[in-house]
């Protein structure tokens, strides 16, 4: 399964603030990822948040098309909420008000994957 992560770029010193923020993260209606036409475009597995200095960063499992996930995210009540909860701390401003916004702001907030092992990748042996 493939992981994704976006970063934000914060204001130091606000740990605690942040962390209450992702705490009171209210989850996705559903792990299913639809497309614009409604029909199966992947799942989001898990998701995980990390903090240091300035520094979050939001790491996501997820399995199929990560644009379509991406959109499924902009449109999540919980993840709209952390968004606006979010813009007091960060030190560069993020447009995530809209879809097409939120999209465009994960993509250019998107690290390169340089590597990416899961024991799920190894055959079994027989």
């Amino acid at each position: 399964m493939p992981f994704a992560a976006i970063t934000y770029d914060i204001k130091p010193g606000y740990e605690a603030e942040l962390a209450a923020i992702f705490g009171d993260f209210k989850r996705v209606r559903s792990s299913r990822v639809q497309d614009e036409r409604g029909e199966a475009a992947g799942t989001i597995l898990a998701t995980a948040v990390f903090l240091r200095d300035d520094t979050l960063v939001r790491v996501i499992e997820y399995t199929g098309d990560l644009e379509a996930v991406a959109r499924h995210m902009a449109s999540q009540p919980g993840v709209r909420e952390v968004e606006a909860k979010l813009k007091p701390y960060l030190s560069k401003p993020r447009d995530t008000d809209t879809v097409e916004g939120f999209v465009a702001t994960f993509k250019r907030s998107l690290l390169n994957t340089v590597a990416q092992i899961s024991v799920r990748d190894i055959p079994s042996a027989a």
